[in-house]
């Protein structure tokens, strides 16, 4: 048995099918990942991300902690605002991807579930020397609420000022007074909101949403619709063994001001020195089947590549992924092996899909 949020007893009534995720039993849907993805797509769907590790920071040294083990720079952040980084080891190794959120009083980060350890004893680790309150909040839960209509539904459910949440911008949060933290945040490429809340508070919320006919969404949804969105997965698409050059993550290193010491800088700046070896790219396959992660991708200057991640596209109709390949390789035709057969792809620039589009 794993470890379970405060929702499951809601996934075992929905008759959800459980997966080991992370070390949680999670739903990987509750009758068709299809009719899940569609309805995030043109309507809107719900997902329990409890699972995700919330991690509250304080201090008087919190800043300068933070933007020494993040990449990117939470200097930018005012109150309320949210940033997303990568925390990296001094080899530029990925340690994680997460979102930091700055709070009147601190900041909170929202870190993956599979590195809840290794997170937490790195931030430590990191911050002795800073006089810092490093907490794991594990008396909260996280609702996100996913697509064109999801505001709709949502916004009259929550305890918060309805102008003052549907007026929020993206990136954007509110915090309550009754430690509900409310961002215009998501993972899948449409509108939506990230609510971190009481357990309690989370029954509560989700059991109103599927009166008002909220669609629950499980992890096989997400990560169709994150993969169309062109959002990069934990342990597939990026890890310690790649850096964020390689990872379509360039956008997320903050090397100004250039005094900003952050670990992985000084790896980093050799690599942009000489260059990355590799990229990572989309790729479309042009025939019937579905590439999946770890599939070698095989390419017209007899070059290869790997698949990272690969799905069949609800919203397209055909199978899509990420690949990793030589730098030197520009997009266009392609060929996968994919369980002995090789087929034909082509690499592509992504998102896949925004908004409900193509």
């Amino acid at each position: 048995m794993g470890n379970r949020t405060a929702l499951y007893a809601q996934h075992v009534a929905l008759q959800a099918r459980l997966v080991d995720f992370g070390g949680w039993d999670m739903p990987l849907h509750y009758g068709s990942q299809i009719e899940e993805h569609h309805q995030v797509r043109r309507h809107a769907g719900m997902f329990d991300v409890s699972h995700m590790t919330v991690v509250d920071i304080h201090g008087d040294h919190a800043l300068s902690f933070l933007r020494r083990v993040l990449a990117n720079d939470v200097a930018k952040l005012g109150v309320g605002r949210a940033l997303y980084s990568v925390m990296l080891n001094a080899d530029a190794g990925i340690i994680d991807d997460l979102t930091v959120y700055r709070l009147e009083s601190g900041y909170r980060l929202i870190v993956n579930c599979g590195t809840r350890d290794k997170d937490l004893a790195w931030l430590r680790q990191q911050g002795e020397m800073f006089g810092l309150a490093i907490t794991y909040r594990d008396d909260l839960s996280i609702v996100a609420v996913q697509g064109p209509r999801a505001m709709e539904f949502v916004v009259p459910n929550l305890a918060a000022d309805p102008a003052a949440v549907t007026t929020l911008a993206p990136f954007n949060a509110i915090y309550t007074g009754n430690h509900w933290l409310i961002a215009r945040t998501g993972y899948t490429g449409e509108d939506g909101l990230e609510i971190v809340l009481p357990h309690a508070d989370a029954i509560a919320l989700w059991r109103a949403l599927q009166i008002v006919g909220v669609t629950p969404a499980g992890l096989a949804a997400r990560d169709t619709l994150r993969l169309e969105a062109g959002f990069n997965l934990y342990g597939q698409d990026m890890d310690e063994t790649t850096h964020p050059l390689e990872s379509k993550l360039g956008w997320t290193l903050a090397w100004k001001p250039e005094d900003r010491d952050f670990i992985g800088r000084r790896a980093l700046a050799t690599i942009r020195g000489v260059g990355s070896q590799r990229r990572l790219t989309g790729i479309v396959l042009e025939t019937k089947g579905v590439i999946r992660h770890g599939q070698r991708v095989l390419l017209a200057d007899g070059a290869t590549g790997e698949v990272t991640s690969g799905i069949f596209s609800p919203t397209l109709g055909y199978s899509i992924g990420f690949a990793r390949v030589p730098v030197s390789v520009a997009d266009g035709p392609c060929t996968v092996d994919v369980r002995g057969k090789v087929l034909p792809a082509r690499l592509v620039k992504t998102p896949f899909v925004r908004h409900g589009r193509q």
